[in-house]
């Protein structure tokens, strides 16, 4: 249980930063100004969606063997929902958003799941089996 609440806290630390870095290239959600409620609603289902597609990474063998999956795995989910979210009208980018030729969607939204997905299971794995875990477990 503590792994799947580092991945999380992980998650979630990596998507706030994001999310801020690159709200300045939307027009809008949902037809109203992006606020800092809406990039933490937006924060907490990234960290979310990522540790659910972290799980089996932490625990079968055949996923740890095969963590690139994660990037995989998130590219095609964000290009999901980024599909689903401009054609319901839920965002719109501005004219400095980059767009990825023959998907037209974002380039940072689409890259963002599999790329910080990638990086929280580095961290997290680094983070459990590194010293620092050990003296946490000896004091336990």
């Amino acid at each position: 249980m503590r792994r799947i609440f580092s991945v999380f806290v992980i998650a979630f630390i990596l998507n706030l930063i994001w999310e801020n870095l690159h709200s300045f290239l939307y027009d809008n959600y949902m037809g109203g100004k992006i606020t800092e409620l809406i990039l933490l609603r937006a924060t907490l289902a990234d960290a979310i969606i990522l540790t659910v597609i972290i799980l089996p990474f932490l625990f079968y063998p055949f996923f740890k063997k095969r963590d690139w999956l994660i990037i995989f795995i998130g590219f095609v989910i964000s290009v999901a929902i980024e599909y689903y979210a401009l054609k319901t009208g839920r965002w719109t980018y501005n004219v400095f958003m980059p767009i990825i030729p023959f998907l037209s969607v974002g380039l940072t939204p689409t890259i963002q799941l599999g790329f910080l997905g990638y990086i929280t299971f580095k961290v997290e794995k680094h983070y459990n089996t590194s010293y620092f875990s050990s003296v946490f477990y000896f004091f336990k």
